[in-house]
C-alpha cells in the first residue's frame, strides 16, 4: 500500500485505508508492505515508490489518493501482470485493464452532515475547510452546501482551501487548519466541517477554543482524534475507504481481480455519518429521511460547487 501525504496515523483518510488493509491482513494472512508520500514530491517520486513495490514482488498494489493517478497509470501499463487499485480517482490517467478505481459519492455523505450543521447551528452561519482546491474536495463542499441549504436556504456558509495544487500540503498542516477555522469561528460561524485530512486536527483545536462544533471526515473522528477535542466533534462524514480496500483484497485472495471504476455511494453503504457522542441523536430521523430521499433519487446531490 502506497499512502498519500500524512500516511498511517493521520486519524483520517490514510488511517481508513490502513484499517481495511489491517483487517484483510489479519483475515487472509497477507504479506504486506507500506510506503508513504511526502509533502512536495512530484509524479516521478510517486512512480519510483510504486516501482519499488513492484520490484519487491508485490502482486496487488493499492495507491491511496488521486495524486497517484499519473504515476499509477504509467506503472500499471508497464507491469500488466501486477494488479493495482487507486482510491479517489476515476480519470483516464489511471485507467487500465489491471487497475481498479475505487471512488466514493462524497457529495452524498457531505449532504447529510451539511444538513446536520444547519440543524444544529444557532447562528445560521457555518463553515467549510478544504485541504486542497481540487475537484475531489469540491465534491465535499458541494454536498455540504446543498445539505445545509435544504434545511435553511438562507444559511451563510464560509469556505476556504488551505492550499492550491500542485501543493498538497493542505492535507497535512494542522496549523493552517486551525488558522482557517479560527477565522470562521471569530466571524460568527458555529459549526465548521473539514475535508482536509491531517489538517483537520487544527480545525478541532479551533472549535474547542471557540466552544463551537466541528465536523470530521472519512473516519469517525470522535473516536480517532486527540482525546482533548473529541467532545466538539458533532458528527463525521464517513467515507468507508476501509470497506473498499478490504473488498478489493478479499476479491484478489479469491482469484477475482477487480478493474474499472467501482463507486461506493450512499445506496452501497460507502458513505454515511457517525453518531458517536450522541450529539445528533435528536435530528437523526431527519438525516435518515434525507438519506432515504437521496437513495430513492428524490434528491440529487450536486458534485460541483455552484
Amino acid at each position: 500500500m502506497a499512502y498519500d501525504v500524512g500516511g498511517r496515523g493521520d486519524q483520517s483518510f490514510n488511517d481508513a485505508a490502513a484499517a481495511g488493509l489491517d483487517k484483510a491482513k489479519a483475515e487472509f494472512g497477507l504479506d504486506v508492505k507500506e510506503a508513504t508520500a511526502v509533502n512536495g514530491e512530484n509524479d516521478a517520486a510517486r512512480e519510483e515508490r510504486l516501482n519499488q513495490l513492484v520490484d519487491a514482488g508485490y502482486t496487488n498494489i493499492i495507491a491511496v489518493g488521486f495524486a497517484y493517478a499519473p504515476a499509477l497509470g504509467k506503472v500499471a501499463k508497464e507491469n500488466p501482470d501486477v494488479h493495482f487499485a487507486i482510491i479517489d480517482d476515476a480519470s483516464d490517467a489511471s485507467k487500465g485493464d489491471n487497475v481498479a478505481q475505487l471512488t466514493f459519492a462524497e457529495n452524498e455523505g457531505s449532504f447529510l452532515v451539511g444538513a446536520a450543521a444547519a440543524l444544529k447551528s444557532k447562528t445560521g452561519h457555518i463553515g467549510f475547510v478544504g485541504g486542497v482546491n481540487v475537484p475531489l474536495i469540491n465534491k465535499f463542499e458541494a454536498g455540504y452546501d446543498a445539505g445545509a441549504k435544504a434545511v435553511n436556504p438562507k444559511i451563510k456558509i464560509d469556505s476556504t482551501y488551505l492550499t492550491q495544487p500542485p501543493d498538497f500540503s493542505g492535507f497535512g498542516d494542522p496549523a493552517k487548519g486551525k488558522t482557517a477555522a479560527d477565522g470562521m469561528f471569530q466571524g460568527g460561524a458555529d459549526v465548521v466541517y473539514h475535508a482536509a485530512g491531517g489538517s483537520g486536527g487544527g480545525v478541532f483545536t479551533a472549535a474547542k477554543a471557540a466552544n463551537a462544533w466541528a465536523i470530521g471526515v472519512d473516519s469517525d473522528q470522535a473516536l480517532t482524534a486527540e482525546q482533548g477535542v473529541r467532545d466538539v466533534i458533532l458528527t463525521s462524514m464517513l467515507k468507508k475507504v476501509d470497506v473498499a480496500v478490504y473488498d478489493y483484497l478479499k476479491k484478489a485472495v479469491g482469484g477475482e481481480e477487480a478493474a474499472g471504476n467501482i463507486v461506493y455511494d450512499l445506496k452501497a453503504g460507502g458513505v454515511g455519518y457517525s453518531t458517536t457522542g450522541g450529539h445528533i441523536d435528536d435530528i437523526k430521523s431527519k438525516l435518515d429521511d434525507y438519506s432515504a430521499k437521496i437513495i430513492s433519487g428524490e434528491i440529487t446531490v450536486p458534485d460541483t460547487v455552484k
